[in-house]
Formats: structure tokens, sequence, C-alpha cells
């Protein structure tokens, strides 16, 4: 397993537990919510969660915010804009914004792990325009051209 240094600032409204890893080959790290009071998501709803946390990335990676499975499949708690990009040169606060795409609502309370984040390399592309691009066999069928969509 490689590791990255990365840094992490605590903000006002940062109690309780720093994100951890819940086991040996967990690729994300699961972070808490830093609620005032319980946050109640009725089915089609959303919020954005403060995480009180706040991230040095290093240049050439980034944080993606994912849904906890958990919570996905139990209860349809998922993370809107999934996978989340928090881009190494941000240096806000990490809000998650979740929405409920079950059939009950979901109260999320405070120090409830809301998400899980990953940290992914970047690649930034250099543009090459040209006049034609190589062929495939699938060519620019899309959208379920390769079978049942």
């Amino acid at each position: 397993m490689q590791t990255l240094k990365v840094k992490i600032k605590k903000l006002e409204n940062f109690h309780g537990e720093l994100p951890a890893y819940q086991s040996a080959g967990a690729s994300g790290f699961d972070v808490r919510a830093q609620l005032s009071g319980p946050v109640v998501l009725n089915p089609g709803e959303k919020a954005m969660i403060p995480t009180g946390l706040s991230f040095e990335i290093p240049l050439g990676y980034e944080i993606q915010a994912r849904p906890r499975s958990g919570l996905a499949a139990k209860n349809g708690l998922t993370v809107l804009n999934t996978p989340g990009t928090i881009d190494a040169d941000y240096r806000g606060e990490v809000k998650i914004i979740l929405i409920n795409l079950g059939n009950e609502p979901f109260t999320i309370n405070d120090q409830e792990r809301c998400a899980q984040l990953v940290i992914a390399p970047v690649y930034q592309a250099i543009f090459e325009v040209v006049n034609e691009l190589g062929s495939t066999e699938r060519g620019a069928g899309g959208f379920g051209s390769t079978g049942r969509a």
C-alpha cells in the first residue's frame, strides 16, 4: 500500500474524531458530519453537510468524495455529484452534497460518517487539435450502442 502525506486542518466547527480508514485495505477514509443538530432529508431532498475540515492536497492529486456503500444500499443516501472533486488548490471547508434517493426520510446526525474520501492521481491533458482521430470498432456509437442500454 502506498502512502501520501496530506495536511489536514480542523476548522472551528470541527469536533470529534479525525477521518479514518476503516480497514487496512480500504481506499477511502470516512468523514463525519459536523452538525449543530440533526438534518432530515426527505425523499428527493439534498443538503450540503459540513465536515469541519480542509486539506492541503499535493499537486498532481485530488480528493474524491464518494457515497458510503451501506448508506446507499440500505437507505438510498448518496453523494449528488459522485464523485465530488476537491482540487489540489482548494483550501476551503470540504462539504458533502448528500441526496436522499430512498423512499423514506433519512436523518443525518452530528458525527455520522456521511461519505468516504479517496486520494487519486490527476493528469492534466495537453490538447492536440487534429483533423482525424484513430478508428475503432465502436466508432462514434454511444449510449447503449455496445449492448443493452
